[in-house]
């Protein structure tokens, strides 16, 4: 999936508030993980 991303800034920062915070562990990239949850559903896995 590299470098598709669904989503823009914009729309992340009003995402962000929902999203839970970090506790001890550095958090991954969430733009990279909501994109992929945004490609996966849209289409499948093959």
């Amino acid at each position: 999936m590299s470098n598709l991303f669904w989503l823009i800034e914009a729309q992340m920062a009003r995402l962000r508030p929902f999203l839970p915070k970090s506790h001890g562990r550095p958090r991954v990239d969430d733009l990279r993980v909501l994109s992929d949850i945004i490609f996966i559903n849209r289409n499948g896995l093959r």
